[in-house]
C-alpha cells in the first residue's frame, strides 16, 4: 500500500522525503502513520529495485544547508505503478483501504482497466455482503431453536451492521463502474 501511495505521489512531481511523509500521512488518516524508520528504508528499497531515482537538491536547498533526499519515479516506477493499480490479488484483507487509494488515481488507467478494477471491486463487496447476511441467518436461527444464548443477540447486530457497511461500498462501486459508462459512452 505505501509503495502504491508513494508512487502515486513521484507520478505528479519529484518530491523529497519530508513531504512524501507528510501527504502519505495526509492520506492514511489520523490514526496511521508512517515515520521514518519505516518510510526511508521502503525510499532505499524503491530505489535500489530502479522505481525511483534521487535527484539533486534544488538550488533553495543547497543554500540553506540542508541536505534532504528527493526523488522521482523512473520509467521502471511507472510499470511497477501500474502492476500495483491493477493487482487484485494481493492483500485481500485491506483491499477496500488499497481500492480507495486506487479510486484516486483511476484517471492514470485506460478505460477498459478501469471498468475491471471496478467491476472487481463491486464483487469483492458482494462476497462480503452475501457472507455477512449469510452468517446472521445461522446465527438467528440458532438463537430462534435456543441453541445459542440470547445475549448473543448483540453479535447479530454487529454483523449486520457490518454487512450495512459492506452494502454501501457496494453501491459506492455500483455508482463509480455507472459514471465509468457514461464517461465511456460520451468518450472523455
Amino acid at each position: 500500500m505505501y509503495e502504491l501511495i508513494i508512487l502515486s505521489i513521484l507520478l505528479g512531481t519529484p518530491a523529497h522525503g519530508y513531504l512524501i511523509a507528510k501527504i502519505v500521512n495526509n492520506v492514511l488518516g489520523p490514526y496511521a502513520k508512517v515515520n521514518s524508520g519505516r518510510l526511508y528504508p521502503l525510499l532505499a528499497k524503491l530505489e535500489e529495485q530502479g522505481a525511483i531515482e534521487a535527484i539533486e537538491p534544488d538550488s533553495t536547498q543547497k543554500e540553506s544547508g540542508r541536505q534532504t533526499n528527493a526523488y522521482r519515479i523512473t520509467a521502471k516506477g511507472t510499470q511497477l505503478f501500474r502492476r500495483l493499480m491493477l493487482d487484485t490479488s494481493s492483500n485481500p484483507g485491506d483491499y477496500q483501504k488499497i481500492f480507495w487509494l486506487k479510486a484516486a488515481m483511476m484517471d492514470t488507467l485506460n478505460p477498459d482497466e478501469r471498468l475491471f478494477l471496478i467491476e472487481h471491486y463491486i464483487n469483492y463487496c458482494q462476497s462480503h455482503v452475501l457472507y455477512l447476511k449469510a452468517k446472521c441467518e445461522e446465527l438467528k436461527q440458532g438463537l430462534s431453536h435456543n441453541e445459542i444464548p440470547q445475549h448473543r443477540y448483540s453479535i447479530v447486530h454487529a454483523i449486520e451492521h457490518r454487512a450495512e457497511h459492506w452494502q454501501h461500498e457496494l453501491e459506492w462501486g455500483v455508482s463509480l463502474k455507472q459514471q465509468e459508462l457514461v464517461e465511456q459512452k460520451i468518450g472523455v
